[in-house]
């Protein structure tokens, strides 16, 4: 099912911003099925202070998004930018600078 949201328009001259009132027919809560229905995704950022669950998140959403997209033929990506990221510990297994697939 594709989703196509409506366009915001600059409200006035002051370049003010004002959705669209049909923005409220769409169900944008942020929930794993959303996420994963999304035909057009091409990218999830997961931030936050230390300790929330990004590592955990990120995999988890990883995992699911490449078990989604296979039946699409598709492949999934997953890129840490902290140094202190637990992607080997989640995955069971050694990352380096070159993507590689992961087990399982």
């Amino acid at each position: 099912k594709n989703i196509t949201l409506p366009m915001a328009q600059p409200a006035n001259d002051n370049n003010d911003i004002e959705m669209d009132d049909d923005f409220d027919d769409f169900d944008l809560r942020g929930s794993l099925e959303n996420i994963l229905e999304q035909k057009s995704l091409k990218w999830i950022f997961v931030g936050g202070k230390g300790g929330v669950g990004k590592t955990t998140t990120s995999c988890s959403l990883a995992l699911m998004l490449a078990l989604k997209r296979k039946e699409e033929g598709k492949k999934i990506l997953i890129i840490s930018t902290d140094p202190a990221h637990n992607l080997s510990d989640a995955y069971g297994q050694q990352f380096g600078p070159q993507p590689i697939q992961i087990n399982g």
